[in-house]
């Protein structure tokens, strides 16, 4: 089987749903017009095709290992991984400043995207470097800005970000990992940190890590957290990697899947680091890097969906299995009714996924626009606050992505019937991989407390403007698109009622326990609505309007279901005492 990254989609759905054109007119983006965006697209799918797909089931049959102290990593990795950082890939949307491209985050996102599903293993390697770079950008001093960016955005050094500790997982706050002042400028970290992505390699100059610290003194609990660029190899007087520095991996990981990525376990004992923004500082500077990483984790579980789809795909329309139950079938499973139902539900859920993940990068792009004063930003007439729009998304986009890459996964196995069960195939692969998505970077239970938390923190003004945005169009479709833009519209008012009732709770708990189907509801509508838009925009009864029918009719209509669960407060969880949930 062939791997083809799904340009069209990208450039569908930029052209046409989310707005890119407003990007584009910026000062800031100006120069990433059309054309040139679609050149991007095609070159970085010719390196997905051709590069990275090749080495999906390497990362999985050739597992990255320790030996002798030594990263070894995946058959081909080596040479993959050149071919993105002499490609530029690594540093689509840094700044030219240090070597970068410049392009807007829209851009990175489909690249990112196309990359995951090609290899998602290789392709977090360069997620996790960009998600540095960004961090240092905001909050590194100049001088480390100067020695570390270039070699990051040239892809010769990598990046990490260390946060976990065994005793701190999601609660950061309790980490141990402590940095004493070594008088020149530099600190000594000591400590142990798990789950370290890319935590080494065989095949880059260097491996930067920012890592979680406490000074002496410091305040318990997240306030007294500082961040800390510790190198593999300290810098020497020309900025290159020097002497080895005290870190080490201890082991790597036995995971379910990616088992290309080496996750390691990173100890420090007294190795020389850089403090990264103000002492105290570290939860901030860390969230820059975090928020990128959870709009590019979101399109990993959306690029492993699209893989794990496009192998059913093949397999489908391939597989002879029983009589064609349609009179000039092809013979193939593809004509019975279910295998067809599975695909649509593959084909649809990723392209609701993939319009919030680029709506929310184009977001992303706005408000940094509107920062500089290049295009309107909250109150300007008709535009939305863009940093407010792109916080409210990023928890949506993370949960619902790797949701939906983990179902889409699950339903490809599904397809392949016994055969999916089967290694050889590649089929189970997918399924293994996509999973951790749901948990690192913020588990998405986390994802739906943040949103029905912080970013309904402003009396849900951001949700509502977005529903409001979703329901003006559907008054408009329903010139052209009656039944469609009427359960949208339908849809819209339920969820205004839901999220009216989540603002309303002054019991936080009471919100927590309906979060994670508040946040299915709100991506399932969502979805809908940029269904309805391909459907309007393709003025047709063309594909992607019969694609946007069966995702109306059959997957919208769960919206219902989850906003009724969302509602119910927290008082059922509570009647459950501890006792009550053991086996009797």
């Amino acid at each position: 089987m062939s791997f083809r990254a799904p340009v069209q989609d990208y450039e569908y759905i930029m052209r046409h749903i989310v707005g890119y054109d407003k990007v584009s007119a910026t000062e800031r983006f100006e120069e990433a017009g059309e054309e040139l965006t679609s050149a991007i697209l095609t070159e970085a799918a010719r390196l997905c095709d051709e590069v990275l797909y090749p080495l999906q089931r390497n990362g999985d049959l050739d597992p990255a290992r320790l030996q002798d102290g030594v990263v070894h990593t995946s058959k081909g990795f080596a040479e993959g991984y050149k071919a993105v950082r002499e490609g530029g890939w690594v540093s689509v949307a840094a700044s030219p400043e240090f070597g970068g491209m410049g392009l807007p985050m829209t851009v990175t996102t489909a690249v990112n995207e196309m990359m995951s599903a090609a290899c998602l293993s290789l392709a977090l390697n360069p997620l996790m470097t960009q998600g540095q770079i960004e961090a240092l950008e905001h909050h590194a001093s100049e001088q480390i800005k100067a020695i570390y960016l270039p070699k990051l955005v040239s892809g010769a050094w990598c990046g990490t970000m260390n946060l976990t500790e065994a005793q701190a997982g999601s609660d950061v706050g309790a980490l141990s990992s402590k940095a004493e002042d070594n008088g020149d400028g530099t600190y000594a970290i000591t400590g142990q940190k798990i789950y370290i992505s890319w935590g080494d390699n065989d095949f880059s100059e260097n491996v930067c890590h920012l890592v979680l610290a406490r000074l002496p003194g410091a305040p318990a609990g997240t306030k007294g957290i500082s961040l800390f660029l510790v190198p593999k190899f300290l810098p020497d007087a020309a900025g290159e990697a020097g002497e080895a520095n005290s870190l080490h991996v201890v082991s790597l990981e036995h995971k379910l899947g990616l088992h290309g990525s080496p996750t390691a376990v990173m100890q420090y004992d007294g190795a020389t680091g850089w403090l990264v923004g103000p002492e105290g500082g570290g939860m901030a500077a860390m969230f820059t890097m975090m928020n990128n990483a959870r709009l590019g984790v979101g399109c990993q579980g959306i690029g492993a969906g699209e893989g794990a789809y496009q192998k059913a795909l093949a397999y489908a329309k391939e597989r002879k299995q029983g009589r064609s139950p349609v009179a000039g079938g092809t013979g193939t499973i593809i004509d019975h009714a279910d295998v067809r139902r599975m695909l649509a539900t593959m084909r649809a859920e990723l392209f609701a996924a993939r319009s919030i993940a680029l709506a929310n990068a184009v977001a992303i792009d706005m408000s940094h626009a509107a920062a500089e004063g290049t295009v309107g930003g909250a109150g300007a007439e008709g535009a939305p606050d863009w940093a407010a729009r792109a916080a409210l998304l990023t928890p949506i986009t993370k949960a619902f992505g790797t949701d939906t890459g983990i179902k889409v996964a699950e339903i490809g196995v599904q397809v392949h019937g016994g055969m999916g069960f089967i290694e050889e195939t590649g089929a189970a692969q997918y399924a293994r991989d996509v999973r951790v998505t749901a948990i690192y970077e913020g588990t998405n239970g986390i994802q739906s407390m943040d949103l029905v938390g912080r970013k309904l923190m402003d009396g849900g003004e951001a949700a509502q403007t977005l529903i409001d945005e979703m329901q003006r169009f559907a008054e408009e479709a329903r010139a052209t698109r009656p039944r469609m833009a009427g359960l949208i519209w339908n849809a819209t008012e339920t969820l205004r009622e839901a999220t009216e009732w989540m603002v309303s709770q002054t019991n936080m708990n009471a919100r927590f326990a309906g979060s994670v189907p508040f946040l299915a509801a709100y991506a399932r509508v969502l979805g809908g609505y940029y269904h309805l838009c391909a459907a309007v925009a393709e003025g047709k009864d063309g594909p992607r309007t019969k694609l946007a029918r069966f995702y109306i009719n059959r997957l919208l209509p769960e919206y219902k279901a989850h906003l009724a669960h969302a509602m119910q407060g927290d008082a059922d969880l509570y009647a459950l005492e501890v006792e009550d949930f053991d086996v009797a």
